[in-house]
């Protein structure tokens, strides 16, 4: 339905996670019988997580870890560990500096060249570590560095930006060609975010084994302020989801996979992403809380360091336990931000559902948040 803003523009009401919420069903199970194990291609992996490519997520050692943990770490190809060879004295610097300082110092140090040979050591490293090689770059550099990237041997191949759009116009610059470029790739691409339903259709019919829904930052990301732009998320999943739905009748049953990014920051966001019909989550903020993140209980996106336009901004989210208590536990707080796995096993058998892919059939009521 969509509601009257003025004599001369109409808009559609979104939600977001915190104005949804999962309701039980007749049935009820033991966690224990739960199974939150998804796959996309070839990979399988025993928990829907994927790691932010952020530098106050993922390093080598942080994706290899939380490889072993079940999930998907993706390390940002753009970031300080392909421009520099030891760099943990500067991310010790980003976490010390004052808030006013930290925008115009990441702009510093973001200006360092990437060098492709670090490219290839950092995920030769991550693949040394017996998990799944998967690494990221915006539209902008793909081009450049892909060719890099594949040869170095990653598994998954993922193009991440702000918004990401199948058609993109430049008048200055030869536009990536999606299309082309996945098809003639020998690696499953993960492309996102988009937050509409044509948006995801379009990318869907590149040739994408998953899309990445929402512009991604997430706490630490201001783009709503500086562009106007912001996705209500479960409007957003459940709209690519809507696309999916229909691309695997267009395409006579090729699935592509609906990873929610941005604004899951908590075990309850997870849950409702899930819920609207994502397949998997890809955590920034909730895993930049764990002690043993590079960003030492600072976030920071790509979007922060933007030479003339920065969208984005360090925030301190702390630090709640190490990356195996986020995930797995035991808890040592109840506000959501640890035990993110046990949290999820808890909720699908609460109402009933042993799968991600029956979860995702769970009834959802529309009951904003308010605190009292």
């Amino acid at each position: 339905m969509e509601i009257e803003l003025g004599r001369a523009k109409r808009a559609r009401r979104a939600y977001a996670f915190d104005d949804i919420a999962v309701v039980p069903s007749r049935r009820t199970r033991n966690p224990e019988d739960v199974s939150t194990s998804w796959s996309i291609d070839a990979f399988g992996f025993e928990i829907p997580v994927l790691g932010a490519p952020m530098d106050s997520v993922m390093s080598p050692r942080t994706a290899i870890m939380l490889g072993q943990l079940g999930g998907l770490g993706v390390l940002d190809l753009e970031g300080v560990w392909t421009r520099y060879d030891d760099p943990e004295p500067l991310l010790a610097e980003i976490a010390g500096l004052p808030a006013t300082e930290a925008t115009r110092r990441l702009q510093e140090l973001y200006t360092e060249p990437i060098k492709p040979e670090l490219v290839r050591d950092r995920l030769a490293e991550i693949r040394a570590g017996g998990v799944t090689v998967a690494g990221a770059l915006t539209p902008q550099r793909t081009q450049e560095l892909y060719e890099t990237v594949v040869a170095a041997g990653v598994d998954l191949f993922v193009i991440r930006g702000t918004t990401v759009s199948a058609e993109h116009v430049s008048s200055d610059a030869e536009p990536l060609n999606l299309k082309k470029f996945i098809y003639d790739l020998d690696v499953p691409v993960i492309v996102g975010g988009a937050s509409t339903y044509t948006a995801a259709l379009h990318l869907m019919r590149t040739g994408a084994a998953g899309v990445l829904v929402g512009f991604g930052g997430g706490a630490a990301s201001t783009t709503r302020a500086t562009l106007g732009i912001h996705a209500p998320m479960a409007t957003a999943v459940a709209d690519v989801a809507g696309a999916r739905r229909d691309y695997l009748d267009e395409s006579g049953g090729r699935y592509v996979h609906v990873i929610a990014d941005g604004g899951v920051g908590t075990s309850g966001d997870i849950v409702k992403a899930l819920a609207m019909g994502a397949d998997a989550v890809m955590l920034g903020v909730a895993l930049a809380r764990a002690t043993d993140a590079p960003g030492k209980g600072f976030h920071w996106g790509p979007e922060a360091h933007h030479s003339k336009l920065p969208r984005g901004k360090r925030v301190e989210v702390g630090q709640v336990g190490t990356l195996e208590q986020i995930l797995h536990g035991p808890a040592p707080v109840a506000d959501g931000t640890a035990n993110l796995i046990g949290a999820l096993k808890k909720s699908m058998a609460t109402t009933g559902y042993s799968d991600l892919k029956e979860f995702q059939r769970v009834e959802v009521v529309v009951a904003p948040y308010s605190v009292n």
